[in-house]
């Protein structure tokens, strides 16, 4: 388990509990859309990855698939400018697949909107999307997605694969980090 000194946090947002309990129920609509057709995941490093493990692991569904991709979106500090470079592409063609973007958290929707873009150029039979956090303050592109977790405040928040300089990502919670690190 991830852990913080207690200084670090503010406050948490969401418990362990309350985030496992939230992923099974979306594991379940998610069984229930896909039962009778083959799935694949694919996770948006590097925040995705507890998500992804967690869910996939939540699935009844016998026929899922996985795969990855790492994206940069240039932009100055903690803005996103929605001009996007892939660092891992899919090793998985497309063609024909019924797709699942699993990702951490939603915030301005710019990356998520040129990857649902690229996506769909490479022919999927269907292509959604499922993220444990959005944060519907911060949208500038509007996103269509299917599977939410959580609405979150437009805060900076840390745990549960979201980070701040590549720390606190394995928390099981989310909470704000405590101003005297970021001030």
């Amino acid at each position: 388990m991830g852990s913080a000194r207690p200084e670090d946090i503010e406050r948490v947002l969401l418990t362990e509990e309350e985030i496992q309990q939230r992923l099974r129920e979306m594991a379940q609509q998610i069984d229930a859309d896909y039962a009778d057709r083959d799935l694949l995941l694919v996770g948006v490093l590097k925040g995705a990855v507890m998500v992804m493990a967690d869910l996939s692991r939540a699935l009844e569904h016998e026929t899922v698939a996985m795969d990855w991709m790492a994206v940069s979106s240039y932009g100055s500090g903690t803005r996103s400018s929605g001009v996007v470079r892939i660092l891992k592409d899919l090793d998985t063609d497309l063609s024909g697949r019924n797709v699942l973007i699993v990702e951490d958290i939603i915030d301005s929707g710019l990356t998520l909107s040129w990857l649902i873009t690229n996506l769909r150029s490479r022919g999927p039979a269907s292509l959604e999307v499922a993220t444990m956090f959005r944060k519907p303050e911060a949208a500038v592109a509007q996103v269509d997605v299917k599977y939410v977790g959580f609405d979150l405040p437009n805060e900076f928040l840390v745990g549960y694969g979201l980070d701040w300089a590549e720390k606190y990502r394995t928390l099981p919670y989310v909470a704000t980090l405590s101003a005297h690190l970021y001030a």
